[in-house]
């Protein structure tokens, strides 16, 4: 494995583009491009200029039947054009589209062009080249397909905190080289400070964060990007696939709404709405995004993906169970608390997560899908629209020796658990009117509605059902190594927690809450296919699998099979 992660950056041919016979392809042609970014990281002097010329590599997004967005990044301290192409072949001997963009300072030099006039469901080659002659790595993308599609996949990551280990999902999918699409659901930074999360007895020691402070300027959410995207399994997953991303709350701030952040204080941080115009424009920037903030792409007749902004868009603010139970002096007292809260505050009806042009915009699309023929009305989004609430009797499981902080955080959810309340209120969980109006317009659409969603950290399948009726399914993908529920409940063996969370949910259908990986989603016109793959480690750069676990879906059906 050594000979294959050492491998020069450049140079290297690029894989055949995925078959549906997964033919096999030698590691060593699938991580030509390897890591030269990887010594970079390690250094300070690098990781804050990152050398000169073409830095970071090359990404493409926003894909559609007859265009994708690309993207690279070249530094030479001042305005500079460069020349983009497209091909058919990696030789490049037939251009099928070209034209110039340009970079520099006022984007933090990073460049991103639309290729137009292309051709649906097609693999491309794509490439960058400087005045001086230099060129950027090659870079696979892929446009929508048009009309009849028969299969698509995709590959969805969530939750990669760098300093926690090496980013081993993103090089298993490289590998596998069997997805149309990747998708990335939201935390693809962390802005927090080295030490803070993970503590500095947790993180990775070859994992060196840039800036060591938690970003809030606009140079340091650079810095941040720069850090990530100089991580060679990043940037290799961004060169073989177009990839649709959404941001979630850690692109700007932990638990972050419209209006603020639980981790913003803006005594000595400033204006919560300049923090988020700069994590907007960083985001834009760096990432192979338009600046649309939801969007929808039509995968031909099989799907239409709405890609929707579920935090920062039209979030109300969470709701704190704690803040609810402070001054209840008594169980008594506090189970009373719960219920008014329940019977009030919680079940407003006009409540907002989406906001209500989002939620407008949304309802009609998957109408309009349906109408179209579209098969599949697939939520690219962030949190879990599943209702998840804590088993009451993890307190039984938590024996003797668990810490009091523990007992008591167990006890304050299994309360609420007992009065009908649920055990994340930063997700659909804590805006269940907003929900439910989701709900209803599948159903009104008669939409195959399937949902998608990171943030957690672990693994989720749930049946969807609005007043008794099916109205879809959810997948929720577990974090390329931010870790889950066995980090924080490691007194309750893993798996007896996933079967206690499944046997208390009805709607929950599978859990895993100990494992690190990514997900792949394969649609045809008769179902979906989800596999969720875990990785074998994050603390050693492999690509090892340790399991994984597949769930299907008959279009239609809104109920999932093991």
């Amino acid at each position: 494995m050594a000979a294959v992660y050492s491998a020069a950056m450049k140079g290297q041919n690029m894989p055949a583009p995925p078959t549906r016979s997964n033919s096999a392809i030698t590691r060593r042609g699938l991580f030509g491009l390897a890591t030269s970014s990887a010594t970079l990281a390690a250094s300070p002097l690098a990781a804050r200029g990152f050398g000169s010329g073409f830095t970071h590599g090359v990404a493409s997004g926003e894909p559609g039947p007859t265009q994708v967005l690309l993207w690279t990044r070249y530094v030479v301290g001042q305005d500079v054009m460069l020349d983009w192409q497209v091909s058919l072949d990696q030789s490049f001997a037939q251009i099928t589209a070209e034209g110039q963009v340009s970079a520099g300072p006022e984007r933090d030099y990073c460049a991103k062009a639309w290729a137009k006039g292309l051709n649906p469901g097609q693999w491309y080659y794509y490439r960058f080249m400087a005045p001086d002659g230099s060129q950027s790595d090659v870079g696979r993308t892929r446009t929508l397909p048009q009309g009849k599609a028969d299969r698509f996949k995709l590959a969805l990551f969530s939750c990669s905190n760098y300093g926690f280990g090496w980013f081993n999902a993103y090089a298993h999918a490289a590998e596998a080289n069997d997805a149309d699409l990747a998708l990335h659901l939201g935390d693809y930074i962390y802005e927090y400070g080295r030490g803070t999360y993970p503590s500095a007895d947790v993180a990775h020691p070859e994992r060196m964060l840039w800036p060591d402070d938690e970003i809030v300027a606009l140079a340091d959410y650079r810095l941040r990007y720069a850090t990530y995207r100089s991580d060679p399994d990043l940037r290799r997953i961004h060169q073989l696939l177009p990839m649709i991303c959404v941001w979630d709350d850690h692109e700007s701030a932990n638990d972050s709404w419209k209006d603020g952040a639980q981790n913003h204080q803006k005594e000595t941080e400033g204006s919560w709405e300049l923090r988020k115009a700069v994590a907007k424009r960083v985001y834009r920037e760096w990432m192979p995004v338009s600046d649309q903030t939801y969007a929808k792409y039509d995968v031909g007749d099989l799907a239409t993906l709405f890609r929707l902004d579920t935090r920062l868009e039209g979030r109300e603010e969470q709701f704190d169970i704690a803040s609810i139970l402070s001054g209840a002096a008594s169980p008594e007292a506090a189970m009373a608390a719960l219920k008014a809260f329940r019977d009030g505050d919680y079940a407003h009806p006009e409540r907002q997560l989406l906001g209500a042009a989002q939620e407008s915009w949304l309802a009609r699309g998957l109408t309009s899908s349906r109408k179209g023929g579209k098969i599949w009305q697939v939520l690219v989004q962030q949190v879990l629209m599943g209702r998840l609430s804590t088993p009451p009797t993890l307190l039984d499981a938590l024996g003797d020796s668990a810490p009091d902080y523990l007992r008591r955080r167990i006890t304050t959810a299994a309360m609420a658990s007992r009065v009908g309340l649920p055990a994340n209120m930063d997700a659909w969980d804590g805006y269940p009117a907003a929900r439910d109006r989701v709900l209803k317009a599948a159903l009104e659409a008669d939409a195959n509605m399937l949902v998608l969603a990171g943030d957690t950290h672990n693994s989720w399948a749930f049946e969807l059902d609005h007043q008794g009726h099916r109205a879809g399914i959810e997948f929720g993908t577990h974090s390329v190594t931010s870790p889950g529920l066995e980090s924080y409940l490691g007194a309750i063996p893993s798996d007896q927690l996933a079967q206690s969370m499944v046997g208390h949910n009805a709607g929950l259908k599978f859990a895993d809450t100990s494992q690190r990986g990514y997900m792949t989603i394969e649609l045809t016109p008769e179902q979906a296919v989800c596999e969720f793959r875990y990785v074998e480690t994050v603390r050693t750069r492999r690509t090892r699998l340790a399991s994984t676990h597949r769930m299907t879906s008959r279009a239609g059906s809104h109920q999932l099979l093991t």
